[in-house]
């Protein structure tokens, strides 16, 4: 595909919306906020962090001396077993019981381990401790949901610098979610295949946005991204979920993860601030062949490690916008030394 200077918009299949490419706005100058430069801890344990082995939480409660990956129910959960009393319902006014569990996942007793900068024996263990999870709880009677994510980061609104990821585990779909699932059944019943089979194939074939790809995963800056280094890793075969993935798939997970990771922190220099997430098949019990494994990374660096994507104004009121080409984000990301 003929890369585009000019403004133009693009179509995410995944979402039904469109995104605004303004490529000539990444050169206006800039007078705005600049952000402190991120720092990775540079300690293994921290005596005052609440996640650190050992060490009392928020909550008073202490955590053991684990040694691999550590999961706990969060202190401070979102969601939660007790239903809230119903309101009135009406067609303006409505409310709806949501149950659900909340837990963190502290990647490894480490303080300055990150999934970047983790080897690769322990970013396994994290990608078995995901797999185990999404099961686990998916299989709660009232869980029709799984949201496994990390926000990396001060910058992407991570309260403790631990690296450590979570789970929320709900019985309604959620909104995006929802969205994705309805796109990827139209498209399985107009077409009679998989939605993200197909982009996954075409991108490993074109190369204008792939990152990086193993034998079993796919990373690319989607066609339709927002964010500047925005980021996709697809499966490269039709797994629904995390549980679906065999033994050497789950390693080639975590080397997607890690090349990907090591890849966003070389780009400026800094321990790269980011939200990511898993979006895999609900668990309702139903087949929902339509879905396919992928996780969405969204970062919010633009030019530097101090100068952010915000997104504001046109973006909040009409459609999201970026400042550079998915294609010229996937250029400087595929040549960065990891």
């Amino acid at each position: 595909m003929r890369r585009l200077s000019s403004s133009h918009r693009r179509y995410n299949p995944l979402t039904d919306e469109w995104v605004l490419v303004a490529p000539l706005r990444s050169v206006r100058p800039w007078q705005g906020e600049i952000e402190s430069t991120p720092l990775e801890p540079s300690t293994e344990y921290d005596p005052q962090c609440f996640l650190c082995p050992g060490n009392v939480r928020a909550s008073g409660a202490r955590n053991p001396l684990y040694e691999g990956a550590y999961v706990f129910e969060n202190d401070f959960a979102s969601l939660s077993l007790d239903p809230a009393e119903e309101g009135a319902a009406s067609e303006l006014f409505r409310t709806k019981n949501e149950l659900g569990v909340c837990e963190i996942i502290c990647f490894s007793p480490r303080h300055d381990l990150s999934l970047a900068t983790m080897d690769d024996t322990r970013r396994s263990a994290v990608v078995d401790v995901w797999v185990k999870e999404y099961e686990r709880v998916g299989a709660l009677a009232f869980v029709n949901w799984v949201q496994i994510f990390e926000n990396r980061g001060a910058m992407m609104g991570a309260s403790e610098p631990h690296p450590h990821g979570q789970v929320w585990a709900q019985s309604s779909i959620p909104t995006q979610a929802s969205t994705e699932q309805e796109m990827l059944r139209r498209y399985r019943e107009r077409s009679r295949s998989c939605l993200l089979c197909a982009y996954a194939e075409r991108e490993v074939e074109l190369r204008e946005r792939l990152i990086y790809a193993n034998d079993a995963f796919a990373v690319v800056v989607p066609f339709w991204a927002a964010w500047p280094y925005e980021a996709m890793i697809l499966a490269r075969r039709h797994a629904r979920d995390l549980v679906e993935l065999h033994g050497f798939e789950r390693a080639a997970l975590a080397d997607a993860v890690g090349v990907l990771t090591r890849r966003y922190d070389a780009l400026f220099g800094v321990p790269f601030p980011y939200s990511m997430g898993f979006h895999q098949r609900p668990t309702d019990g139903q087949a929902h062949d339509e879905w396919h494994l992928h996780a969405h990374y969204y970062p919010p660096l633009l030019r530097s490690a101090n100068v952010r994507k915000f997104m504001v104004g046109y973006e909040m009121l009409a459609e999201p916008q970026r400042d550079l080409t998915p294609e010229d984000a996937a250029l400087r990301l595929q040549h960065r030394d990891c």
